[in-house]
């Protein structure tokens, strides 16, 4: 509870002071590198790379932030990643902001996976008392939608593989980037068979 109540407060300052106010139609605009990747309309056809349609505008806020932090710290900080980088390095505050709101105004697409283990549900309703493992619905919420304000992204519908890639970079600290670190707490307990399970469950909450 100190660590949700930590991040909770930190998001709260970040949201207040660092965040300028985004104009969807503005977005649109400058989406236009976006697309390779991640759809016209956020909704990405390569399931490495993540559905930003509907996603929470703080949320992709600060994502876009923490990759061009990483670029200039050479990692020291924010979230490392070669490919968005080098795409956020032109980007100043307001044009942040607007991609952010642009996104989040879009609508997700379904892309349901076969074959999801009952393992998926279980650890994400009730977590595993046994090895410590905090249920997701804590912060994602019963239906994977998160909270804007606390932070937390909405997982719903996300791409499986993007999920598992996620998971499992938090797990090895390759993504460190979390709030208070409350991803790699989770993420480090789970085993490459909690993480498919959990990923493929996500893929198909709605």
């Amino acid at each position: 509870m100190k660590k949700l109540a930590l991040a909770l407060s930190v998001f709260a300052a970040m949201s207040t002071n660092a965040m300028a106010e985004g104009d969807a139609a503005a977005g649109q605009s400058k989406a236009a590198l976006c697309v390779a990747c991640h759809g016209a309309d956020g909704n990405s056809m390569i399931d490495m790379y993540p559905k930003l349609a509907g996603q929470h505008a703080k949320y992709l806020e600060k994502q876009l932030h923490e990759f061009q932090s990483a670029m200039k710290t050479g990692g020291k900080e924010g979230r490392m990643d070669p490919i968005m980088g080098g795409m956020v390095m032109t980007l100043n505050e307001q044009d942040m902001a607007d991609l952010a709101a642009f996104f989040a105004s879009q609508t997700q697409t379904h892309s349901p996976v076969a074959d999801v283990p009952a393992l998926g549900e279980q650890l994400y309703k009730g977590g595993d008392m046994s090895r410590g493992i905090t249920a997701c619905i804590a912060c994602h919420g019963p239906d994977g939608k998160g909270t804007e304000q606390a932070g937390f992204p909405m997982v719903a519908g996300q791409h499986a593989n993007y999920i598992k890639i996620q998971l499992t970079k938090f797990r090895d600290k390759s993504r460190t980037n979390d709030l208070n670190g409350m991803m790699q707490d989770v993420a480090k307990k789970l085993s490459d068979a909690d993480i498919d399970a959990l990923s493929k469950y996500l893929a198909n909450l709605k």
